[in-house]
């Protein structure tokens, strides 16, 4: 009996492992809430949402820190510059200039994620990492100054990354985005958006990412020379405008803005 039993499983695990190793990737579902229903929110984002908060803190550039309910800290175009507190646990890396990564980024941070592949390909992220689901959506990149190969654009060469939290979809983007790049992101509650105003994304184009990704809250970042004033009055015709003297706040699902919202850090 004992053997007919082992024989049994054997033969069922034959069947199980091809099926196991063929499961399709994470699922997001940002994609989910985008292609679903108006106001129809799938059944995990229901469960995951309630009242566990994330907090983003404004590091510099365009650096920002999510801290998750599960204790993961994640950092956005690490350089290594700009460091608040511990060392994050995840980096995800742009290659726009060097202000954007770092090679050597500290050993002991167990998660680097380059925005860009290598051999010419595209990097391909999507996993979890604790209680966050990561992953991109590759944009094509400027060539630096003197790049001689006679193109204007890398293709594939960075990436949009999107974390998915405690039922919050959150969003770093880097330049203005076409149809495809819309259809991959699916929808964002909290995006990250340049507003140097000229070199990665006008401030018109701000307005228009936000309204077709339908984000709660706006994060402001990669500022430069921009007149934070100039920005605030042409934002604030169509925005909230929520300007703190903090560099950090916190954010659940259940407390996001019914009207799309600014938020402006300290430091930017």
């Amino acid at each position: 009996m004992r053997r007919l039993v082992s024989a049994a499983l054997a033969l069922f695990g034959a069947f199980l492992s091809p099926a196991l190793a063929q499961q399709p990737p994470q699922r997001s579902e940002c994609l989910a809430m985008a292609n679903a229903m108006p106001r129809a929110i799938p059944a995990a984002f229901r469960q995951a949402a309630g009242s566990a908060e994330v907090q983003i803190t404004y590091a510099g550039h365009s650096t920002y820190f999510i801290d998750t309910p599960g204790g993961l800290r994640i950092a956005t175009d690490y350089s290594g510059a700009y460091q608040v507190g511990r060392l994050p646990d995840v980096v995800t890396m742009n290659r726009a200039h060097s202000t954007h990564y770092s090679l050597f980024p500290d050993k002991r941070i167990p998660h680097v994620l380059h925005g860009w592949g290598e051999d010419g390909k595209p990097a391909i992220v999507s996993e979890r990492i604790g209680d966050t689901f990561i992953r991109n959506v590759t944009t094509d990149i400027r060539r630096y100054f003197g790049d001689d190969s006679g193109t204007d654009m890398i293709r594939d060469g960075n990436s949009i990354f999107i974390f998915e939290v405690a039922g919050l979809c959150i969003g770093h983007l880097h330049h203005k985005l076409d149809e495809t790049h819309f259809a991959q992101i699916g929808r964002l509650d909290i995006v990250m958006v340049p507003i140097d105003g000229t070199y990665t994304m006008s401030l018109d184009g701000v307005s228009e990412i936000t309204k077709r990704l339908r984000a709660s809250v706006v994060l402001p970042m990669h500022r430069f020379a921009t007149p934070l004033d100039e920005f605030m009055h042409l934002i604030g015709r169509q925005f909230e405008i929520d300007r703190r003297s903090e560099r950090s706040f916190r954010m659940s699902r259940d407390a996001l803005p019914t009207t799309p919202t600014v938020i402006i850090l300290d430091g930017v």
